[in-house]
C-alpha cells in the first residue's frame, strides 16, 4: 500500500485556522479515533532543541502543538503528556515564556522533565541495538512526534525521522554522536530508534521553517505548509520536494526505506490536501520553494574522496566567527568529544579554538550555538 502524506496549506499561525486544519488533516488520515484509542497514555514529542524565540523557528510552534493538544482533550483523551530530551536545557525551561507552557496550562498537560533513563535492548536494530531512553517514555502507550521543518548540517534535513533524537535519555545523546560519527551511521542509528519507538503519528510544523545554517542557527523562512503522516520517511521526502532537494540524497531518507521503516519513492506515497489528492509535481509547482537554503551538494564516493577523507581535507568542517562568538562555552559543553576537539586553549578572553584532528564532524557546537556564531564550510 502507498504511504500517505496529508499537506495543509496554512500561512500564519493563527490558533483556529492551525486547529481546523489538523482536524482536517486527521480525517484524511482514517481519523483520530483509529490511529490512537482513548484509554491509551499519550506522549506529545515536539523538537524543543534549545531556548529560543519563537519567531526563530528553532522549535515546533506553540500554536500547532496547543491545536493539536485541543484536538486531544475535544475528543475525550484523558492521560497525555509534553516531554523532549532537549539540545540545551530541560523541557520547561525550553518552552517558558513561549506560548507553549500557556496551551499546556490551558489544556492541563503537564510538560515533563525526563527523571530517570533505562536501558533497552533492540537486537532486531541493523546500525543500533540498545539505547538508554527515558522511562517516562517507556510508560507511554502512544507517540506523536511534533517535528519542525528545518535544515541540519549533517542530514541535510530534520524532520520527522530526525526528531526522534529527542527519545534519547540525556548525556547520552552526546555519546550517540561519538558512536555514530559519519551521517550514514547516524542516520541508521536514527531510523533503528524510531522503529523502535514506533510514533503512532507524524505532523511537521512547516508554516515557517529555517533554511540556511539549521537546525538552531538558520533564517525563518515562510513555507505556509504543515505535513502529517504515519510513514516519517514518506513525510520528510515531501519536505524534500517542496525545497527541491532529491529524496534519496537525505541519509535517513535513503537509509530509512533500505530499514523498512517507510518510503521515500514518489510512485509509492499518497499525497492528500484539503481539496483532494494532487501529484507531487502539482504540490512542488504550488507550495514549493527553489531558493530554499538547504545543502544540494552531491557526495561522491570514489577513491578521490575516501583519500581527501584519510587525510582530513575537502571536509565540512564547523568553525567560529569570532564577532559574533560571546565566548559563552556552550560550544565547549556541547562537544562529546572526550578531551573536546574544541576548547578555550587561548584563554577564556578569546573565543574557542578547533582541534581538528579531535573533530568527528557531528556538528553539536554549531547546533547549540545561541548567537549563530559557528558555520560548516
Amino acid at each position: 500500500m502507498k504511504s500517505k502524506v496529508v499537506l495543509l496549506p496554512c500561512g500564519e499561525y493563527e490558533e483556529q485556522t492551525v486547529y481546523e486544519l489538523l482536524k482536517e488533516g486527521l480525517k484524511l488520515l482514517g481519523g483520530l479515533d483509529t490511529l490512537i484509542p482513548r484509554d491509551k497514555k499519550i506522549l506529545l514529542k515536539p523538537n524543543l532543541l534549545k531556548r529560543a524565540e519563537v519567531e526563530k523557528a528553532v522549535i515546533t510552534h506553540p500554536v500547532v502543538v496547543g491545536a493539536f493538544a485541543r484536538i486531544l482533550r475535544e475528543e475525550g483523551y484523558e492521560n497525555i503528556i509534553l516531554a523532549d530530551s532537549c539540545g540545551h536545557g530541560s523541557t520547561h525551561a525550553v518552552i517558558r515564556d513561549t506560548g507553549m507552557d500557556t496551551y499546556l496550562d490551558r489544556y492541563k498537560i503537564p510538560a515533563v522533565d525526563y527523571s530517570e533513563g533505562v536501558h533497552v535492548e533492540y537486537p532486531q536494530g541493523i546500525q543500533a541495538k540498545e539505547f538508554v531512553l527515558p522511562k517516562e517514555l517507556l510508560e507511554q502507550d502512544c507517540i506523536v512526534s511534533l517535528c519542525k521543518m528545518k535544515t541540519h548540517a549533517l542530514e541535510r534535513v530534520t524532520g520527522a525521522v530526525k526528531n526522534s533524537y529527542g527519545f534519547v535519555y540525556g548525556l547520552n545523546k552526546t555519546k550517540g554522536h561519538t558512536q555514530y560519527p559519519s551521517a550514514d551511521s547516524f542516520a541508521r542509528m536514527l531510523v533503528d530508534l524510531t522503529r523502535f519507538v514506533h510514533p503512532d503519528l507524524y505532523i511537521m510544523d512547516g508554516i515557517v521553517a529555517m533554511e540556511g545554517n539549521g537546525p538552531g542557527s538558520g533564517d525563518p523562512v515562510h513555507m505556509n505548509v504543515m505535513l502529517m503522516s504515519l510513514d516519517p520517511v514518506a513525510l520528510d521526502s515531501v519536505f524534500c520536494h517542496l525545497i527541491y532537494l532529491d529524496p534519496e540524497m537525505v541519509p535517513t531518507n535513503y537509509h530509512g526505506e533500505k530499514m523498512g521503516l517507510g518510503t521515500f519513492r514518489e510512485d509509492q506515497i499518497t499525497l492528500l490536501t484539503p481539496d483532494g489528492e494532487i501529484s507531487m509535481s502539482e504540490a512542488v509547482q504550488k507550495y514549493g520553494n527553489p531558493d530554499f537554503n538547504v545543502d544540494r551538494t552531491i557526495v561522491r564516493r570514489n577513491i578521490w574522496t575516501r583519500m581527501a577523507r584519510a587525510l582530513n581535507i575537502f571536509q565540512k568542517k564547523p568553525y567560529i566567527d569570532t564577532e559574533k562568538c560571546i565566548r559563552c562555552g556552550i560550544c565547549v559543553q556541547s562537544c562529546p568529544v572526550p578531551g573536546k576537539a574544541v576548547d578555550f586553549t587561548q584563554g577564556r578572553d578569546k573565543p574557542p579554538v578547533y582541534n581538528y584532528k579531535k573533530c568527528i564532524r557531528c556538528f553539536c557546537c554549531q547546533e547549540m550555538c545561541p548567537r549563530k556564531a559557528i558555520k560548516v564550510k
